[in-house]
């Protein structure tokens, strides 16, 4: 066994939730200048129900200026579309969703998954190749568990299992404390495009937030600072 410290902990990034997206233009123009402003690893696209050829054009109008930036392009559920429309990945609402979306998406595509409501559910979604697991998000009627909750969940994560943990944030509170609580990214979304300062300025408040929250984070959550 080696004695040499783990290697810290990377900064969390930002995953940006589009709103719901039913005429991708003005968010064509905005992506890049949004997209430069701050860390943003990967955009979720929401996608307004219709019809799977003007959802496909609306993902390969999309595609282009968040890929360019260095972004990853996820589409939130209909994994059908991700290979069609040029996407990097889809977001999938409970185990049962990833299991069906596993051999279309993998090896190629990211496979992420949500409502996830307990430890166990978690844990089977690793073992299953989820890329990332997402915490803290409402579910059908809204409902979402406490900040405190949804952090001591991603402390647990994040200390035991190698699967990224993401922690769905309303506030600039709650991405503070999600990233202080180990989550490898911080997904931000309807706070964001709600500023009356404009998304870009809440963006960059955001990814100042989660990088300040990681490092000042205590050394048992960093483990630059422990000793193996």
């Amino acid at each position: 066994m080696s004695n040499k410290s783990p290697p810290p902990r990377p900064a969390p990034r930002l995953y940006l939730a589009t709103p719901v997206v039913d005429d991708p233009a003005s968010l064509v123009a905005e992506l890049p200048g949004l997209l430069a402003s701050a860390d943003v690893a990967a955009v979720l696209v929401r996608l307004k129900e219709t019809d799977q050829r003007t959802m496909i054009s609306w993902i390969k109008a999309l595609a282009p200026p968040v890929q360019k930036a260095g972004a990853a392009l996820l589409i939130d559920g209909h994994a059908e579309l991700v290979a069609r429309g040029g996407a990097d990945g889809a977001h999938l609402p409970g185990i049962a969703a990833l299991k069906e979306a596993l051999p279309s998406l993998k090896p190629d595509r990211i496979a992420g998954v949500g409502g996830l409501t307990t430890r166990h559910h978690s844990m089977d979604a690793g073992e299953m190749g989820a890329d990332y697991l997402l915490f803290g998000e409402p579910d059908a009627k809204g409902q979402r568990p406490s900040s405190q909750a949804i952090a001591e969940r991603l402390d647990w994560w994040a200390e035991l299992f190698e699967p990224p943990c993401v922690g769905f944030a309303t506030s600039l509170e709650e991405a503070y404390d999600f990233a202080a609580s180990g989550a490898d990214f911080v997904l931000v979304g309807e706070f964001i495009w709600a500023d009356p300062r404009g998304a870009k300025a809440a963006l960059i408040e955001a990814d100042a937030a989660i990088k300040k929250a990681h490092a000042t984070a205590p050394a048992s959550q960093n483990p630059a600072g422990e000793h193996g």
